[in-house]
């Protein structure tokens, strides 16, 4: 029986407290939640934090706090957990040293690769650019970091790809699709089965599909063989029509999908071994 991992992606950038009451913003909250959805079944947690006044930053000082503060949480809870923090930035366009400052001082089992720019829900521009990609694809390998390669459109795919290739990152890779964006690849599953026949052999995926798509995308994704689901706030904050969501309780419907597909959900050590993860970060906090 296969083993389908769950990824929380707990906070976002733009996601408030009016959109969803729930929502952790602080580092204490982020941590509690991380701890509360590691007991619902999550394997991963997509982290991005936010600044004193609750604006998305990229500020390694409140990485280290937030990500501190998760390894406390998780150690007095007895819960295991992977740690995936993005490297997407916020809506400045910062250096990239300063988007890979949090990667390189605490070394996480997983840091998101964002392999290509796009306007964002046509509202802005989600930059990354060529010598990002370089110099996240060096970081990457030199800090011991699994990239998820987050895929919003196609091209992304293409250059994902040509990352890995020029700049000998370890296969095989991980994959997260994410459609539904607007500016980006519609969330249909000719979509999905388009991008998923493209993945060199051997290589894992997961799938999250925005707003109402997030059921789909889910369906799609157990029927095509998906590795891992991903849920959260930071993709959609109604679990229906008017009902609002928590994080929680979207980790728990994406259990009870994999449960009825006749699927099993895999444990963070699982998922480690899915992933050819050798644990680092928890050992080095856990000490």
């Amino acid at each position: 029986m296969d083993k389908i991992f769950i990824t929380a992606a707990l906070t976002g950038t733009s996601i408030s407290r009016e959109a969803a009451p729930t929502v952790p913003i602080f580092p204490e909250e982020i941590a509690e939640q991380v701890v509360d959805v590691a007991k619902a079944g999550a394997a991963v947690v997509h982290i991005h934090v936010r600044d004193e006044k609750g604006w998305p930053t990229i500020d390694v000082d409140q990485f280290t706090k937030t990500f501190e503060a998760i390894q406390k949480a998780t150690k007095a809870a007895g819960v295991d957990i992977i740690v995936n923090l993005t490297t997407s930035g916020s809506v400045k366009l910062e250096k990239n040293e300063t988007r890979l400052a949090h990667v390189k001082k605490l070394r996480p089992e997983m840091c998101s690769f964002d392999s290509g720019t796009f306007n964002w829900n046509y509202g802005g521009v989600f930059v990354n650019a060529p010598d990002f990609l370089e110099d996240l694809s060096k970081c990457v390998i030199e800090n011991n970091v699994k990239p998820e390669f987050e895929i919003f459109d196609n091209g992304m795919l293409g250059n994902a790809l040509y990352c890995i290739k020029k700049f000998n990152i370890p296969t095989p890779c991980h994959f997260q699709f994410v459609l539904g964006v607007g500016g980006a690849a519609a969330a249909t599953t000719r979509n999905l089965v388009f991008l998923q026949e493209m993945l060199p052999a051997g290589s894992t995926w997961s799938i999250t599909g925005i707003g109402i798509s997030h059921i789909p995308m889910m369906l799609a994704g157990l029927s095509l063989g998906c590795t891992g689901l991903r849920v959260g706030l930071e993709d959609n904050v109604y679990m229906s029509k008017g009902v609002k969501a928590t994080n929680v309780k979207l980790v728990e419907r994406a259990a009870e999908l994999i449960r009825l597909t006749g699927h099993e959900v895999a444990t963070p050590e699982e998922t480690r071994e899915i992933l050819g993860i050798k644990r680092h970060s928890l050992e080095e906090y856990h000490a």
